[in-house]
């Protein structure tokens, strides 16, 4: 059984390299075809938290990771809100997508077990980044991951090719991605993994290798899965020998490239997704175990959310499990096979 194997002390510094008792080329890649279980991506999504109490920790079993974000966007604005750089890291923000602080998460027991993944933005500050004007806000990054003493990815620049809302500059991007890693090299940060993220679909073979930042200086490749399994992140993939995160998954509908509504709290649409959504999502996870190694679910009310409301791919999206006992009830089974990895399967290091 491949949980009998997911004891080891998997926050170790000196075991970070080939967790779970496996030798992998990529940092905390878990062996023997297991997948680990994200949740994200807001404080009221993931719940198990005093204030924040009917999310997904408080239906289900603790996920094996928290999904998080932050920027290095200092002085921008999104939704009312001013950013100061690293916000929602060690203070509550909510920059139009639900509060957010990966702190929340160190300081409660439920989560003791649990790494964090962290989607880190610099949309608009790429070039500042890469020339050194930032780095103060890497290095106060760098130190906290450090002190966390457990495993984090860390999703620089999620969805690089996501023109039409991130607009990247590439020669910017690669070194701002450059820069950042060089920085957590210096400092010794070994409990971080690089982690580099498409939005999913559209970039072909040839963009894919020119935006990529290279063998050594990425430990995951990742995608976002909301409509379609993207078939060249996982050629791309295997051809650079990366195991593969689904960094964002929700479901969403697609017909004729038009989005409609995904509400899992209506018990007839939430039959009809699982059949269309979660059904070819873990068959997907399934048909690629060989390098899909993790997935990070989003189990939020998108269209409560002031950045989503016109937003037509997620405005009528509701994606939290436990709003349809159908949908629960097979998210349960599925996870039930012993491939998951969830909180309560890794060791407690208190």
């Amino acid at each position: 059984m491949i949980k009998k194997h997911l004891t080891l002390s998997l926050f170790s510094a000196v075991a970070l390299q080939f967790s779970f008792g496996q030798q992998r080329k990529a940092k905390f890649e878990p062996a023997d075809d297991a997948c680990l279980v994200f949740v994200g991506q807001d404080l009221a999504a993931v719940g198990g938290l005093d204030n924040y109490s009917n999310g997904y920790s408080d239906h289900f079993k603790i996920p094996a990771g928290i999904t998080v974000y932050t920027n290095m966007s200092p002085g921008d604005e999104s939704f009312g809100y001013d950013n100061k750089g690293l916000d929602g890291i060690k203070t509550k923000a909510n920059w139009g997508a639900g509060d957010n602080c990966a702190q929340y998460y160190l300081n409660e027991s439920n989560y003791n077990n649990s790494m964090i993944a962290i989607g880190l933005s610099m949309v608009n500050h790429e070039k500042e980044i890469g020339k050194g004007e930032r780095d103060n806000l890497i290095k106060e990054l760098a130190q906290w991951i450090k002190s966390t003493k457990r495993p984090v990815f860390l999703r620089i620049g999620y969805e690089f090719d996501g023109w039409s809302w991130n607009h990247y500059n590439k020669k910017h991007y690669l070194k701002a991605w450059q820069r950042i890693h060089s920085i957590f090299n210096d400092m010794n940060v070994d409990n971080v993994a690089f982690v580099w993220q498409s939005k999913g679909n559209g970039s072909d073979q040839d963009t894919l290798e020119a935006w990529y930042p290279g063998d050594d200086l990425v430990d995951w490749c990742a995608y976002s899965y909301f409509g379609n399994p993207d078939e060249e992140m996982l050629v791309f993939a295997r051809r650079h020998n990366k195991p593969v995160f689904i960094a964002e998954a929700t479901p969403v509908q697609e017909k004729d490239n038009l989005y409609f509504n995904a509400d899992l709290s209506n018990p007839k649409v939430a039959k009809h997704i699982w059949e269309v959504w979660f059904v070819p999502f873990f068959e997907t996870i399934a048909a690629n175990k060989d390098i899909i190694k993790a997935f990070s679910y989003i189990n939020c009310d998108w269209s409560s959310q002031p950045m989503w409301i016109n937003n037509p791919t997620f405005q009528k999206v509701d994606s939290r499990i436990q709003e349809s006992d159908y949908i629960s009830e097979r998210w349960n089974a599925e996870l039930a096979k012993p491939r998951y990895i969830e909180g309560s399967d890794l060791k407690d290091q208190n």
